[in-house]
């Protein structure tokens, strides 16, 4: 419906993962009804906005590498994955930040903290006050007219310039011609003093469908049993502990 209204143009949700349940029911209730979001846009929970209460900008929400490589992988494993797109976007600040993206699972990154620096933010924290002393966010004209449109455009259009051509270097250096072709053991991490491991021996990648076919185990099969696609909420019977990470 939503497509009808838009005249085709792609539908999509954004979500910052909390209970991984929750997600998992809405696969289930995707798989159900027969159709699918466009993409799924990933926030992680060291995102978010000057207008967010501390204790929620600081403590709600997976941390946004983790939920992009769930995401991905319940997309994968509900076999939905090929006619929906991932998109991350959780403090994307350099080219690094995007092949690093791609090796987990995004399709495409979105850079919303980087462009506002780029604009002029100084983080003061007023974004829902009208009191943006930038003029960036707040429609109050005495403080808009600090924000010189002309002079932030270039400085916006230069960093994003900027930023794509050291993405295209960067691919150019692994031998890859496009961010199609990054993968999970193209990055490395150190993970101790002694060893470095990369993307693919640190997270679990799943085969296409083993969730929604139950064709074989997996670090996500139990939490799928319990997902109902009617409800988008996983309760705990009496007695039984929510499982933990």
């Amino acid at each position: 419906r939503l497509r009808e209204l838009s005249d085709g143009k792609p539908v999509g949700i954004k979500l910052s993962v909390g209970r991984r349940t929750d997600f998992l029911a809405v696969c289930k209730a995707m798989i159900e009804v027969g159709t699918a979001p466009d993409f799924v846009t990933v926030d992680g929970g060291e995102g978010g906005t000057g207008a967010a209460p501390l204790e929620f900008s600081n403590s709600l929400g997976m941390p946004g590498r983790d939920g992009l490589v769930f995401v991905h992988n319940a997309l994968v494993g509900a076999g939905l994955r090929d006619t929906t797109r991932v998109i991350y976007s959780g403090k994307v600040l350099s080219s690094f930040h995007m092949i690093r993206a791609f090796a987990l699972g995004a399709d495409t990154c979105n850079a919303a903290r980087a462009m506002m620096f780029a604009l002029g933010c100084i983080q003061a924290l007023r974004c829902n006050n009208n009191t943006c002393p930038t003029g960036i966010t707040t429609q109050n004209p005495a403080l808009v007219k600090g924000l010189h449109v002309p002079g932030k455009t270039e400085r916006v259009y230069q960093y994003h310039r900027a930023s794509i051509h050291a993405l295209l270097e960067m691919l150019a250096a692994m031998g890859l011609e496009a961010p199609a072709e990054v993968r999970p053991d193209h990055v490395f991490r150190r993970v101790d003093d002694l060893h470095v491991r990369s993307f693919a021996e640190i997270y679990e990648f799943l085969e296409s469908d083993v969730l929604a076919s139950g064709a074989a185990q997996c670090s996500l099969t139990r939490e799928w049993d319990q997902a109902d696609a009617k409800r988008w909420s996983f309760q705990p019977e009496r007695g039984e502990e929510m499982p933990v990470d």
